[in-house]
């Protein structure tokens, strides 16, 4: 019995440090590649769920022909809305959603034209002049 585990011993040790190289060669993270968790992912899918609300919105005739009539573009407003954080994406959102039903887009307009004039006054845009 002696000889047979002294037999086997080293070939199990030898299979069992074999076989566990692929699995540390994998926890070694290669550079540019992290994990994200899973608030993250869930974080990232609201923030987009917001713009995607903000956009049905923004891509009715009604609010298209006001912003119009402001003198803004239309395809600067969605870059704007594109260059949102999640937090502020999550704002315009829920404050569109408060405005009541039937009410003048008024409202939703004179958000957008805040955050533009925020964003302008940053320096991130260059949309109106009276900001400099």
């Amino acid at each position: 019995m002696k000889k047979i585990c002294r037999f086997l011993s080293p070939l199990l040790i030898a299979a069992l440090v074999l076989g566990s190289l692929p699995v540390v060669a994998a926890s070694q993270p290669t550079p540019g590649t992290t994990l994200i968790s899973t608030e993250e992912a869930l974080s990232a899918e609201r923030g987009q769920s917001h713009r995607e609300r903000i956009h049905t919105i923004l891509a009715r005739d009604d609010v298209q022909e006001q912003l119009v009539a402001q003198g803004v573009d239309p395809a600067e407003v969605e870059a704007r809305v594109a260059a949102l954080s999640d937090a502020e994406a999550a704002q315009m959102a829920d404050q569109l959603e408060e405005l009541p039903a039937g009410a003048s887009v008024v409202g939703a307009l004179f958000a957008v034209f805040v955050i533009l004039l925020v964003t302008d006054i940053l320096g991130l845009t260059n949309v109106f002049p009276f900001t400099r």
